[in-house]
């Protein structure tokens, strides 16, 4: 008994040190810019020594796969979330606006996604990881235009479903490569409900 709780209790310790060096990383990474981050630099900041990095994270690409891995994984479930409120009906406006009010719009975050893509830019091992994430977000905007079918019109512009994902996401990232410039939250979660609402809204629908 005396092993198993002693077991439980480092095991407990070791998720808790995890954490803190992916809270401690983001904030180095936010504030300095991956390239230019050590691993000592991100030990410091989360009050650990080395050896404690070395125990969670074979590497700092490690570290930053699972902090990107981390924050991705929150905005798919996110999307999916606010999305899953409607009945068999979607009223786009409201799930537009339930959507873009539960979204991560946090600039110390788009930083460091920003570096993961130009990472991910020069290294195809590591696009396959963003291409995944990315695949499995437009997979949960897919997914609910798809129980909406027959149900809401999408413009014919866009394709199929599959294109309107790839719409929304496109549509995501250009506004948050906006809020990057200039810093302004309340504008970039105003002007991503409108062009989304004007993305996803058949027009015929509106005037019939």
């Amino acid at each position: 008994m005396a092993v198993h709780g002693t077991t439980k209790r480092v095991t407990k310790r070791r998720v808790r040190t995890r954490a803190n060096l992916l809270d401690a990383a983001f904030m180095v990474f936010a504030a300095k810019g991956f390239g230019r981050v050590s691993i000592e630099e991100v030990c410091e900041a989360a009050g650990y020594s080395r050896g404690a990095f070395y125990s969670n994270f074979d590497s700092l690409d490690e570290l930053f796969f699972a902090l990107y891995r981390e924050r991705a994984d929150l905005i798919a479930d996110q999307v999916a979330g606010a999305l899953a409120l409607d009945g068999p009906d979607l009223d786009v406006p409201a799930a537009v606006d339930r959507v873009t009010e539960a979204l991560l719009l946090d600039r110390d975050w788009l930083l460091v996604k920003t570096d993961f893509l130009v990472h991910a830019a020069r290294d195809q091992a590591v696009a396959q990881t963003l291409l995944e994430h990315r695949a499995r977000l437009r997979g949960a905007i897919a997914e609910r235009l798809a129980r909406a079918r027959g149900r809401a019109t999408l413009p014919a512009v866009l394709g199929d479903i599959e294109g309107a994902a790839h719409a929304v996401v496109a549509a995501y990232d250009g506004v948050t490569t906006q809020l990057l410039l200039d810093k302004d939250v309340e504008h970039a979660r105003a002007w991503l409900k409108q062009l989304l609402t004007a993305l996803l809204t058949d027009g015929s629908d509106s005037t019939g």
